[in-house]
Formats: C-alpha cells, structure tokens, sequence
C-alpha cells in the first residue's frame, strides 16, 4: 500500500502524484480507468480549493485493486447536485460526474470537525 500524505498546492500536481502511483501497479492499469482516476482527482481538488475553503489533506493508494483517494478540505458543507433551475450557471457538473465514475464515494468530517473528507474508489481491474 501506497499513500501520499502531504497536501498537493494544486490539482495538476494531484494528477501528477495519481498517474504516477497507477504507472507503478504491478499490473497494467487501462488507459480509460487511468483518465477516469485523473478526472476524479482534479475534479475534487479543485471544488476544495476553489468553493470548500481550500485542500487540508490528500491522501491516495492502491488497496484491493482498487485506487483509493482521499480529499478533505476546510468546509463541512457536502457536495450538491445541480437543482433545475440552471438558467445562467456556468459550472456544478464536477460532483455528478465523480459520482458516475467512481465505484464507491463516502464524506466523513475530519477529525477536527471543520470541514469534511471525500473518499472515493475506483476499481483498477
């Protein structure tokens, strides 16, 4: 098991530490599961950054053949999913699309109870 504790400044560099765990499987990861694993982590790192107050942890690992990750950020408010009424809305596609994804998808607050953690899988094979 693999997992990275410290905060990515970015959602590039999240990407960046995502691709690279995946290329060190000891079995070969499909290319669509490896853009779904890249478009799940950006998507969650930058809703924390750009509307939950910013990235408190990221953690990510491989565990039953499943890629694990874990965003938590500073708002205790959860993700919604856009209402009908979406007349001059840019944007609110990021959460529906993590959750068609994903295999598995979990909020806990953090231990500090300011703000929340995200927990997503995706199977790997």
């Amino acid at each position: 098991m693999t997992r990275t504790i410290d905060v990515p400044a970015t959602a590039a560099e999240a990407r960046e530490r995502v691709d690279a765990l995946l290329h060190t499987c000891h079995r070969p990861v499909d290319e669509a599961v490896v853009m779904d694993a890249l478009l799940i982590t950006s998507e969650l790192v930058t809703n924390a950054l750009r509307h939950a107050g910013g990235l408190t942890g990221f953690a990510v690992r491989i565990t039953g053949g499943r890629l694990k990750v874990t965003v938590e950020d500073a708002s205790p408010v959860r993700p919604s999913l856009p209402g009908d009424d979406r007349a001059g809305r840019i944007g609110g596609y990021g959460w529906p699309l993590v959750r068609r994804l994903a295999t598995a998808v979990a909020i806990t607050p953090t231990a500090d109870g300011k703000g929340k953690g995200i927990h997503v899988a995706l199977r790997l094979w």
